[in-house]
């Protein structure tokens, strides 16, 4: 007897560079995240915060899928990762950015990246029990709380940018760790 199962989970997790958490429903228009196509300012389509102490904001994050089979009593489970940028989360101040404060929105969606790349390893390698979605969905939560640390460590050690040092030791952190991940 053939036994099909097939359960689809799918989690949806923003998180603003300025810790300014917005909701994003799931019919949201999101771009994927492309080491070909980096970011451009007409990306960001939201409305700016009037009161916020820095010029722009990219909202994104990871969403993941999963689905898993039984036939003749052996388990096959299927994921998908993806990272993604909100267009209409994302906000800038015109008069105020340049292209040094894109690549800093550029390296929030890299580090959302890195961490899709980190959950698709870490689902893959991972050995799961009968009771699955909650071990699969412990494992979200662990990388996804690593991604806000990492957001928040990154925006404190660059000073939202304005540490060039600092800006920069993170943009080569980030972009060896992503390389990291494509050689894997």
């Amino acid at each position: 007897m053939k036994l099909v199962a097939v359960f689809f989970l799918i989690v949806l997790s923003s998180f603003s560079s300025e810790n300014f958490l917005n909701q994003v429903s799931n019919d949201e228009e999101k771009m994927e995240w492309s080491a070909t196509k980096p970011l451009t300012w007409s990306d960001f389509r939201g409305r700016p915060n009037p009161v916020a102490d820095f010029v722009a904001s990219t909202n994104s994050g990871m969403s993941f899928t999963f689905s898993y089979t039984v036939r003749n009593g052996r388990r096959k489970i299927n994921f998908e990762v993806k990272s993604y940028f909100y267009p209409n989360s994302s906000w800038y101040l015109k008069e105020d950015v340049s292209p040094y404060i894109l690549k800093h929105e550029q390296t929030h969606f890299d580090i959302s990246e890195l961490h899709a790349q980190k959950l698709r390893n870490r689902l893959d390698i991972a050995t799961f029990s009968e009771n699955l979605k909650p071990e699969i969905e412990a494992i979200y939560r662990k990388v996804e709380e690593e991604r806000k640390a990492m957001q928040d460590i990154f925006d404190k050690e660059s000073d939202h940018s304005k540490n060039k040092v600092g800006e920069a030791k993170w943009e080569r952190y980030i972009a060896q760790e992503l390389e990291g991940y494509n050689e894997q």
